[in-house]
């Protein structure tokens, strides 16, 4: 009885067990089935041979200035705050000048003394005159009394002067504008004090803007005053146009970078402002050490992790694999690829669904 007990549960056991093996086999192949396939847009990388030096910079203003006093002083009263326009000549900053005003009031003084001491000598002088001509006073007499005239109004002179430095002081209390602009900093608040040659306010001029971009002397022979150029913002995701109007005789100080000014023309579009970051694309043959077709890429198609970026490429059996990749110089919505990614490999433009790395994917081009 009991060996048909062993034998019974022995086989109830295996039937289990053979349960349990089936269940896993079918849902293993459910899951299979059930895989999603991620339907994406693929396209291959551009290839171009053309010509042109990619460079890099930011936006200025055609003309800036910082303001600040020749004198010593406390702001009395600031008539402007940061964004304010401006028209040349408008008054910005006043400085308290009670000295100065003191001191103008003596120079005044002092001048109303001049002239009375110059009009009694050019009347002694003038009777000296007359009684030399009537034998009356000698040569030397007349000598002195002339050069004493001469001695007071010198005298005269120097309290003029003075007078015009006091009045030159006087100005640097009142600070204007050297030309229309925008306020873009303020420095410095009422109350203050100020102190010769201190940052009060920056000033730019209003609507004149240039691109100032490094090129590296491997470059610099081949590009020409003159040139018009492609500049690109990518903040704005704007292109646009602009002739270039200096470059740099010298890279001494600038760690072998040539600088390159690119004058704006007028078809620049809104939105830009000074110290916007601006790539540019200046016609010329550039210098490699091979002629090999440079390799872009869209910048929407980039997967960034971390510190690496990449895009997704298509395998022979249909799946998405995520290569890491090197990139270069970036123009306008498309990115070099400096490596990492073959001319002839299709990479994903776009997924309609979740795509993640080894997925199964629905390729149309």
């Amino acid at each position: 009885m009991k060996s048909i007990r062993y034998i019974s549960v022995s086989i109830l056991s295996l039937a289990i067990v053979g349960g349990i093996f089936q269940a896993c086999s079918s849902s293993e192949n459910e899951n299979k089935k059930k895989e999603e396939v991620v339907s994406v847009e693929t396209a291959l990388p551009s290839s171009s041979n053309e010509s042109g030096i990619v460079a890099s910079g930011q936006i200025e203003s055609g003309q800036t200035a910082v303001i600040s006093t020749r004198i010593m002083g406390g702001i009395s009263r600031m008539y402007v705050k940061a964004g304010d326009r401006v028209v040349k000549g408008q008054l910005l900053v006043t400085i308290s000048n009670a000295d100065i005003l003191a001191q103008r009031a003596q120079a005044d003084a002092a001048i109303a003394e001049a002239k009375a001491a110059v009009a009694v000598s050019s009347k002694d002088v003038e009777r000296f005159k007359q009684l030399y001509q009537q034998q009356s006073a000698s040569a030397k007499e007349l000598e002195n009394i002339t050069l004493q005239h001469q001695s007071i109004s010198s005298k005269l002179e120097s309290a003029i002067q003075m007078k015009n430095q006091v009045n030159a002081q006087l100005a640097y209390t009142r600070i204007t504008a050297p030309f229309s602009g925008v306020i873009t900093k303020k420095f410095a608040d009422e109350g203050s004090m100020a102190n010769p040659g201190m940052p009060l306010l920056a000033l730019e001029q209003a609507g004149n803007f240039q691109a100032v971009v490094s090129v590296p002397e491997s470059d610099i022979a081949n590009i020409r005053q003159g040139a018009v150029v492609n500049l690109t913002v990518k903040s704005l995701g704007v292109t646009f146009s602009g002739t270039i109007s200096e470059i740099s005789p010298s890279s001494q100080f600038s760690g072998g970078q040539y600088g390159v000014k690119i004058a704006i023309t007028d078809n620049m579009p809104s939105g830009i402002k000074a110290g916007m970051y601006v790539n540019v694309l200046i016609p010329g043959e550039r210098v490699t050490q091979d002629k090999a077709a440079r390799v872009s890429v869209p910048t929407t198609a980039l997967v960034t992790k971390e510190q690496l970026t990449g895009v997704y490429v298509v395998s022979s059996d249909k799946r998405a694999l995520l290569r890491w990749i090197r990139l270069g110089k970036q123009m306008g919505d498309r990115v070099e690829v400096l490596s990492g990614l073959a001319p002839d490999e299709r990479f994903v433009l776009n997924a309609h669904g979740r795509i993640y790395n080894g997925c199964k994917v629905n390729e149309s081009k």
